[in-house]
């Protein structure tokens, strides 16, 4: 599974997103966390394979998620479906 890893000064946080290479919503996040200098890691899910995307779905449904993106998982612990800046900055504390 490739995970893309985006650089910040503010690491106090792991953060993992689960994204679209073409979701709107996805790319707000992403900019949003690139833009509170926030490093994080990604993995487009449309560009994976099928065995990881199952992999993907079930990592998010055993955590209380759903399938909808992105989806951010804050500490192995925290997870946050779409791109709610106001949530994702409690997470973050930001």
């Amino acid at each position: 599974m490739k995970t893309i890893k985006v650089r910040g000064t503010n690491n106090k946080h792991k953060v993992l997103m689960y994204a679209l290479s073409t979701c709107g919503w996805c790319k707000k996040a992403k900019a949003f966390l690139r833009n509170s200098d926030v490093g994080y890691e990604y993995i487009d899910v449309d560009l994976c394979s099928v065995e990881e995307r199952a992999k993907i779905r079930e990592d998010i449904l055993k955590r209380g998620g759903r399938l909808s993106f992105p989806t951010l998982i804050i500490d192995d612990e925290t997870l946050i479906t779409g791109s709610n800046e106001r949530r994702i900055r409690e997470a973050l504390d930001l």
